[in-house]
């Protein structure tokens, strides 16, 4: 609880790999520019899917500095610092579990074709190999131990009983679509280790996650951010960072910056990920108008990009050698952010006791420092296969239009005497 009385919350958002990064340069920003607040030290925490690394983190007393060193592997503590391979671990077991159902599955749907031909087609019948797809592409579980070694170390805690602060992290029970909230009541024994995995667990990058007998996925196929948990806690200021918004390219080219076409033009991925994030952002606004009756003496403060910042919307949501550039970007964002509405948003913090740093807010903040070049391991996870394969081919393109912009020779070459030059 804060010092003249006020109970302080976060509540952080998902959105793969991206999310974590952007809501690691939002919470810096954080940091550097709020007087009298530590983000270590809140009274409450609520946490989906990406959001609930952050937020576990943060409750077990790891300050944000500290995880953007981890992710860059920069951090003086070795065990903080995240892999790449821990993160995208191929689904083995998954694999080999799901083709040893082909064969039957295959002699099911011949079966199904020949007893009634005229009741389903050949194709419809083999729909019944779908039992063969694996239903994660990645194993979560090496990040699950990874989370728990760092949560059982110096000081810190893998128990949701003996954090400081409250903490609860959403995930979504996949038999029965209910959202369920780890570290109440009743959920309150599950290493949160274990239960940020499950909120996490998005199909079908990750398989669903086994606990007490029940799978569960992402968080954020029942809610963005639950900031209503926080709220229900008691929350009278509440922080929330939501990294999933759509874009508005008509906005951005106003402002001069856009210069991506039509999200139509770059095919199913623009397209599928614009609807999503518009579904999402809309849910999440609906809970918001909500919150303004339902919760009148709670301030709430809500960061996220603007619509006309498209850098985020066209960054690579599950590639992890951009995550330098989406931190940088995130945290000169927020602090313009608070800049801009500081007039609104220091008469509310100083409701909670808190103030903004204007020595912060005034200049741009410095650059963090750059990672070192990473140690190349000879296995390749498929997100590093994609980075680079789609790296070579942008470098092949820039080849092309040189060749295709230079002046064709005239036959026999340039030298002046027909020789064909070294």
């Amino acid at each position: 609880m804060n010092g003249n009385g006020s109970k302080i919350g976060l509540a952080c958002a998902g959105g793969a790999l991206e999310g974590a990064f952007y809501e690691i340069g939002v919470l810096c920003a954080l940091e550097r520019s709020i007087a009298g607040m530590d983000l270590t030290r809140l009274d409450i925490y609520v946490g989906v899917s990406a959001g609930a690394i952050m937020a576990s983190c943060l409750a077990n007393g790891i300050p944000p500095r500290w995880i953007r060193k981890a992710v860059l592997q920069q951090q003086a503590e070795p065990d903080l610092n995240l892999r790449a391979d821990v993160l995208f671990h191929p689904a083995l077991r998954e694999y080999g579990r799901r083709a040893l159902e082909i064969p039957g599955a295959a002699f099911r749907a011949v079966s199904h074709w020949l007893a009634r031909p005229q009741d389903i087609s050949l194709f419809g019948a083999f729909m019944e190999l779908g039992r063969g797809l694996p239903v994660g592409l990645f194993d979560g579980g090496p990040f699950e131990r990874y989370l728990a070694h760092v949560f059982t170390t110096h000081g810190r805690t893998n128990a949701f009983a003996e954090l400081p602060g409250v903490l609860r992290v959403l995930a979504v029970d996949l038999d029965t679509s209910e959202a369920t909230l780890f570290g109440g009541p009743e959920t309150h024994h599950v290493p949160i280790s274990k239960a940020v995995q499950a909120s996490a667990a998005l199909p079908p990058l990750f398989a669903p996650v086994e606990i007490d007998g029940r799978y569960y996925i992402d968080g954020v196929a029942r809610r963005t951010l639950h900031a209503s948990a926080a709220l229900e806690q008691g929350a009278d200021l509440l922080f929330c960072i939501n990294p999933i918004a759509p874009v508005n390219l008509r906005a951005a080219g106003a402002e001069g910056e856009c210069v991506h076409p039509r999200l139509a033009e770059l095919g199913l991925p623009a397209v599928f990920s614009q609807m999503f994030r518009t579904m999402i952002h809309s849910r999440m606004r609906t809970g918001f108008r909500n919150y303004e009756y339902e919760y009148p003496g709670a301030d709430v403060i809500l960061l996220e990009p603007e619509p006309s910042d498209h850098t985020l919307f066209f960054s690579n949501v599950f590639s992890f050698a951009n995550r330098y550039h989406v931190i940088q970007h995130a945290c000169e964002a927020t602090r313009r952010y608070l800049l801009q509405h500081a007039g609104r948003l220091e008469p509310m913090l100083a409701r909670h006791g808190l103030s903004l740093r204007w020595s912060e807010l005034a200049e741009a903040a410095a650059p963090f420092p750059a990672p070192l070049p990473e140690t190349v391991s000879p296995w390749l996870t498929m997100a590093e296969v994609v980075d680079g394969t789609r790296a070579a081919v942008e470098r092949l393109e820039r080849v092309l239009q040189r060749l295709a912009a230079t002046p064709a020779e005239p036959a026999g070459g340039s030298n002046g005497n027909g020789g064909g030059g070294a």
